[in-house]
């Protein structure tokens, strides 16, 4: 690509080339945004938790609206799309209901669990008074089950983990696997309501809060409730399985095919396909230890200390940058950092999301598009316009900018006192949408060897066109 051409797109990004932060917090004066409201645009969906989206907890969730409006924009029925950011799988969902097929990645392994519920493929309704029967028959059990975690017990009152290894030990050698895993996924978030662990957040921690919670809960039916919560939840699961069921019954055979990789480093795993789209979420510059806000769900699992220690290693914040991103806005953000710490994250930060953005963004077909769902955070009370950012990145080898919208946040969830200077959180999000060039030259190899070479952990791969996650 000639100079000329790269000077050129660069300029499409009409800005303010000041690095203080605009009054009001404003993130961008740019004309080139379009100010949107994803949820007014796809009105067929009522609420972010429709069908099976809810069904399990995640951190900082994509929005299904969004996705939804991605697929219909820049997609076609049985175009493929990728997702190297799963997390809870809205992308394989959306397209499973919208008859596009998905590719999904995740370093998490807790993808493997979720996604054959939220792709349930059943074709006759299941039945409550079976679901009833395994809850009876639970309460009854001798089977005990204690995830493999050295400190499990800092984190239970001894009654409650004696009653909730009885669930799990009952729950995992039962045979029907489909009720089976709908009790799991109830047990999951009655794991960390009944743990001391604080449920109101989604990092693993003890709370003052939550302690004296608990001793309270201890002189009461604490039992029963633990009982109540699991059965009602559980039923919750299984009418949403059969209202997936009905609402894809008519057009069973010509839904999406759903593959999904868990446990994989996005960076380096090799998808081997050709696809039509990019639709994905990376997280969040602030919140990246997603291995640690879930490993809880991840012992209940069955899944090994030495496993989630290797996958967490993996993980933003504990990670060394391999090279340097370099762009016109992030240069300048770092020259403001005087903390090595802060530069060390952000580079740690944009070096593995841009890697697994672009290990994925290699695999599209020319002209599909690139659909990259960002917030900008604050860095040291710095405003880092990550869609900024990563358009600056990618328009100088080979992808086309075409739009990015703004999404004004209107309900946020922030918890306790934040002693941040961004006490108020993001105020918006943005979908940056990129076009891949006929003329784009797949990344030199990058320096250093894979995870791969280094020992880390075994892909756990999952291809289910005709399993139950499909």
């Amino acid at each position: 690509m000639k100079k000329d051409n790269l000077k050129e797109q660069l300029t499409l990004f009409r800005t303010n080339t000041e690095t203080d932060i605009p009054k009001g917090d404003s993130t961008s004066t740019s004309d080139e945004i379009e100010l949107v409201s994803f949820r007014e645009l796809v009105p067929e969906i009522k609420h972010t938790g429709y069908l099976t989206h809810a069904i399990f907890a995640y951190p900082a969730k994509f929005i299904p609206q969004v996705v939804r409006y991605a697929i219909n924009t820049y997609t076609k029925e049985g175009d493929w799309i990728i997702d190297p950011f799963a997390g809870s799988g809205t992308v394989g969902v959306e397209a499973y209901l919208c008859k596009r097929n998905a590719v999904l990645l995740d370093l998490n392994p807790l993808l493997k669990h979720i996604m054959p519920l939220k792709i349930y493929r059943g074709k006759e309704r299941l039945s409550e008074g079976h679901l009833y029967k395994l809850l009876d028959g639970m309460r009854e059990s001798t089977h005990q089950f204690t995830p493999a975690w050295s400190n499990i017990a800092y984190w239970y009152a001894p009654e409650i983990l004696d009653v909730l290894s009885q669930y799990w030990g009952f729950i995992n050698n039962t045979d029907d696997e489909i009720y089976s895993t709908i009790i799991k996924s109830a047990l999951l978030k009655v794991n960390k309501r009944f743990s001391y662990t604080e449920d109101r957040t989604p990092k693993l921690a003890k709370s003052k809060r939550k302690l004296k919670a608990t001793d309270e809960l201890l002189k009461e039916n604490w039992r029963q409730q633990l009982e109540e919560m699991t059965r009602s939840l559980s039923l919750k699961t299984l009418r949403d399985l059969n209202d997936f069921m009905i609402h894809t019954h008519d057009h069973f055979e010509h839904l999406g095919e759903v593959e999904f990789h868990s446990g994989v480093d996005s960076s380096y795993y090799s998808v081997l396909r050709e696809c039509d789209a990019l639709i994905t979420s990376p997280p969040y510059l602030q919140a990246q230890e997603y291995i640690r806000s879930t490993k809880m769900d991840l012992f209940w699992l069955g899944h090994t200390e030495k496993e989630i220690q290797e996958l967490s290693r993996l993980e933003i914040p504990y990670r060394k940058a391999d090279r340097q991103i370099r762009t016109e806005t992030l240069d300048k953000i770092r020259k403001r950092l005087t903390r090595d710490d802060l530069q060390k994250r952000l580079d740690s930060y944009f070096c593995h999301t841009v890697n697994a953005l672009e290990n994925s963004m290699n695999q599209l077909r020319p002209n599909a598009a690139a659909c990259i769902f960002v917030g900008n955070p604050r860095v040291d009370g710095i405003i880092v316009e990550l869609w900024r950012i990563l358009a600056e990145y990618f328009t100088v080898r080979g992808f086309v900018f075409e739009k990015v919208y703004e999404d004004k946040i209107k309900a946020r969830k922030l918890f306790g006192a934040r002693k941040n200077k961004n006490p108020d959180g993001m105020k918006s999000e943005f979908l940056l949408i990129l076009r891949k060039s006929a003329i784009y030259q797949t990344s030199a190899q990058r320096c250093g060897p894979s995870p791969q070479d280094k020992g880390s952990p075994q892909h756990v791969s999952r291809k289910s066109p005709d399993s139950d996650a499909s």
